[in-house]
């Protein structure tokens, strides 16, 4: 049994599925690919357990068959050959695998692919069609504010809600909180919350553009086809806490600032920070906003000054640099608005350039002051 393929383009779908493969499984099984050949289309599969990805690509193959091929050794083949057709044979009864380039032999041991795990049947789903631009800007504008907190699993993902509103991509991790909706989908009702890991591979191949995703979904797992691609994931079984409650209301006193402005003075005064609060200390008054850091142990200090527009009574308030930095980073707009009510309270960030049918909100807890 054999098949020809471009080593290139099988490379390239290979590497799209890679980052399913964990490098410590307790099955040896899950260290290998699933190659399904069947009318000269062939189907690579990758999974977890928890997280499985599957593409597919045109071969040249006479017979149909199925085998497992450990990823390491042939990912690491493939980089090194130059572009060229090669010709993948098949033992049937060993699962000895031959590749053959223009130049050279090379063999290795597959392994039966009935001992390869199925996959989850969508069973029971319901169904939405995403963009995969939304879908796109929905992950990275949330991802980063997921919590590694394996005792709150329901804060390790990103909710996905559907309403008649659209649909909400919500992150947090307590300390900062990200909201995203969009008013264009169309999504029934419904609420469910994607591991980060699913995400992350999720992110690395959806393009940035009009390709419909169709995102099906029942109570255990979500599946995400586009394309040649197919990510199957389970979900995160647990209630999401009660993100609206924690958002204030009433925010009289409103920060405009340039973001690049505000990014670049942040990055240099958290330098001097304190190296486990990392404290930046925002003081507005009138046009000028003055952002301050220090390490009292170390006695390290820093203090700029940058121009704003800032409405409401004076005032001085700490975040975590780092927070800031990573929530800055996420927006495209050029000038933010930053909502605050008092020192103790959350400070809510928004873009103020978006499109007509998006909202992104964020939020940040603030670090009190060392005075």
């Amino acid at each position: 049994m054999r098949f020809v393929v471009s080593s290139a383009q099988l490379l390239k779908n290979l590497q799209k599925i890679s980052g399913v493969i964990s490098t410590n499984t307790v099955l040896p099984i899950l260290e290998d690919f699933l190659f399904d050949i069947e009318k000269n289309k062939l189907s690579i599969t990758a999974t977890d357990l928890d997280t499985t990805m599957s593409v597919e690509m045109d071969v040249e193959s006479k017979e149909d068959f199925k085998v497992a091929i450990p990823a390491r050794i042939l990912l690491d083949s493939l980089k090194a050959l130059p572009e060229q057709p090669i010709t993948i044979s098949v033992d049937e009864t060993t699962n000895g695998i031959e590749i053959t380039t223009d130049n050279g032999k090379y063999k290795l041991s597959g392994e039966n692919s009935a001992d390869f795990p199925k996959e989850p049947v969508a069973e029971g789903v319901e169904e939405v069609m995403i963009p995969s631009s939304v879908l796109n800007k929905g992950v990275v504008k949330t991802l980063f504010a997921v919590s590694n907190d394996e005792l709150r699993p329901a804060m390790t993902g990103v909710l996905f809600q559907l309403n008649e509103n659209g649909i909400t991509f919500v992150a947090t991790d307590a300390h900062k909180l990200v909201k995203y909706n969009r008013n264009d989908i169309n999504g029934g009702n419904a609420s469910f919350i994607v591991p980060k890991k699913a995400l992350n591979l999720l992110k690395a191949v959806v393009p940035n553009n009009e390709t419909e995703v169709a995102v099906q979904f029942n109570k255990s797992n979500a599946f995400f086809t586009f394309d040649n691609i197919k990510l199957i994931c389970r979900l995160i079984d647990a209630k999401y806490p009660d993100y609206n409650a924690v958002i204030p209301k009433e925010n009289p006193n409103l920060l405009t600032v340039l973001k690049d402005d505000l990014y670049a003075s942040l990055r240099r005064t958290s330098i001097f920070s304190n190296k486990t609060t990392h404290q930046v200390v925002l003081k507005m008054a009138g046009s000028e906003l003055a952002v301050s850091a220090q390490d009292l142990d170390f006695s390290n200090e820093a203090a700029e000054k940058i121009n704003c527009d800032y409405k409401g009574n004076a005032m001085e308030i700490g975040f975590n640099a780092k927070f800031l930095l990573e929530m800055l980073a996420a927006l495209d707009s050029n000038e933010i608005n930053i909502e605050l009510s008092t020192p103790n309270r959350a400070g809510i960030i928004r873009p103020t350039e978006k499109d007509e049918a998006e909202d992104l909100l964020m939020l940040v807890m603030p670090v009190m002051l060392n005075n």
